[in-house]
């Protein structure tokens, strides 16, 4: 790969990684809110229902997906000196589907009761069920904020440009937040679903679209359902909107399986989902959406060999989110604790959430390799793949969720997740290889069974030295926590680093060489 692509990567990544850090930071607080003001109670259970039927409708537009599916044709034409019909397309399909999903905004309010009783069918509560549907209906017009932003980012991101896109979460949990705290004495959760209609208007639509706008944005009303590039499009994303893929399969099967659960449930498993994306989205998500349009140009340019440097290189870093997510296994009642235990989140909800997060984060890096290995196959724009071995496996998952709810409640729920993303992951790669004859597979898959491996006895060590040798210390109160994170971390730190050193783990010892020899001095690992 050449050092200029290289270091625009890099450069992506930083300013996606900036966004996903602070946007994650920003959404702790958030969630801080929420758990202040509804703890674990089935008031919080129906504003996390009630994001299910705007999450099904804005998939089936497939606004998650913009950047992989219009990226590239649009990005064609730019390198075609042809922006004026880019911009063409561009209002075509905006215009068209944003069309599509106005009508089933409609449709989808009139039937809000009906798909509430669908999407959480275990929960019977006739309060439960008014909360959900009203909040579902205020938070499902944010969607057209959603659409229409994403593919104001999309051209964004074509033309290199990621500062404006990285504000958009942080502006929308702000909106969140400021909704909740400002509207929950008076109406409860409601309070933060207008923060999210409100967050949604500012973060991803206002400001994108002045982003856009300086991008060189052109928008007219346009029509054109024969143009052959809204074909093209509607073919690549067809799959998409019909395709079960694993982020999207694992926030309906929280909700609806925890929907048969006491109250209180479904906002354990949601909790614990924050922490767990934590790692998923600093890593994972932000790596992911630096390096696309990267791999887009390799595939452009027929240099796959290139394209499978990039994306094996990429693989071995996410591989470090293993330590981080060990790290987070043995503090997980001290970090729970932290965050949340405060106002109506008592001891009990710490203590639920803390058993649920055990489960969740062995699938952290699972989810983060996930982002990147399935953006290979979008690069090629191939869709259809994706998105059939995705529903297949989706579907093949159903009876580990049943049965783990059955057995052990959310911390089953918990593991189905973990269990389903890494199996998910590691045969998508593997097809990804045999694919395109990627001879260096083997030796990322050989990497991470060497990281699992050194991380497990961290993490076994660090366990024993928190519940005995730091038994000492009152854990239970804020101060305790805090002093009990700081010193497990920086005996983490130390272990990793030098296991890394040691065993002569590459990006490891980089870390090693920064941490302990002055700058200048020695030669860098290669």
């Amino acid at each position: 790969m050449n050092k200029p692509l290289h270091r625009k990567v890099g450069i992506a990544a930083v300013i996606m990684m900036g966004s996903v850090f602070l946007s994650r930071f920003v959404g702790l607080f958030r969630d801080m809110a929420i758990a202040y003001v509804g703890g674990l109670s089935g008031e919080v259970d129906a504003y996390h229902v009630a994001f299910l039927v705007p999450e099904i409708l804005n998939h089936i537009v497939a606004s998650g997906f913009l950047a992989v599916t219009f990226i590239p044709i649009f990005t064609g034409y730019l390198a075609s000196e042809k922006e004026d019909e880019g911009w063409r397309i561009f209002s075509i399909v905006l215009t068209s589907f944003g069309s599509l999903l106005l009508m089933l905004i409609a449709i989808g309010w009139v039937w809000t009761p009906e798909l509430i009783d669908t999407v959480a069918h275990g929960r019977r509560d006739p309060q439960f069920r008014s909360l959900a549907v009203q909040m579902t209906r205020i938070i499902m017009p944010a969607q057209v904020f959603f659409f229409a932003g994403g593919l104001f980012m999309a051209v964004q991101f074509a033309k290199e440009q990621f500062v404006i896109p990285a504000l958009a979460p942080l502006i929308y949990n702000v909106g969140i937040i400021a909704g909740g705290m400002l509207l929950g004495p008076w109406i409860g959760m409601q309070g933060f679903s207008w923060g999210v209609l409100g967050g949604a208007f500012a973060g991803n639509f206002a400001l994108q679209y002045w982003g856009a706008r300086r991008a060189g944005m052109r928008f007219s009303v346009l029509f054109d359902f024969r143009h052959p590039d809204l074909k093209k499009y509607i073919l690549l994303t067809l799959p998409l909107m019909f395709g079960l893929t694993m982020m999207f399969s694992m926030e309906i099967f929280m909700r609806y399986f925890g929907s048969f659960l006491p109250p209180g449930r479904i906002a354990g498993l949601l909790y614990g989902r924050t922490i767990l994306f934590i790692p998923v989205g600093l890593f994972g998500q932000a790596v992911g959406m630096a390096a696309f349009p990267f791999m887009v140009r390799l595939i452009a340019e027929q240099k796959i060999g290139e394209m499978n440097q990039l994306l094996n290189r990429v693989l071995r870093y996410l591989a470090l989110v293993i330590p981080v997510a060990v790290l987070l296994m043995v503090l997980r009642y001290e970090v729970v604790r932290l965050l949340f235990q405060r106002g109506q989140f008592d001891a009990r909800a710490t203590d639920l959430t803390a058993q649920i997060l055990l489960f969740l984060l062995p699938g952290a890096f699972a989810l983060s390799s996930y982002t990147v290995v399935v953006r290979g196959y979008h690069a090629t724009q191939n869709t259809l793949f994706p998105a059939l071995f995705g529903s297949a496996a989706v579907l093949l998952s159903l009876p580990l969720y049943w049965y783990g709810m059955k057995w052990m409640g959310a911390s089953g729920i918990a593991l189905a997740v973990s269990f389903s993303a890494a199996l998910q992951v590691g045969l998508l790669y593997a097809l990804w290889n045999a694919k395109t004859g990627n001879t260096q597979g083997r030796k990322v898959y050989l990497y991470y069974l060497k990281i699992i491996l050194i991380s497990a006895v961290i993490g076994i060590v660090l366990e024993w030295f928190n519940r005995v040798g730091l038994s000492g210390i009152d854990s239970g109160s804020v101060m305790g926590a805090l002093v009990v994170c700081l010193i497990v971390g920086l005996a983490f730190t130390t272990m990793l680093l030098l296991a890394g050193y040691v065993f002569k783990i590459r990006e490891m010892a980089e870390l090693f060489d920064r941490f302990i020899r002055p700058r200048g001095a020695g030669t860098r690992r290669r």
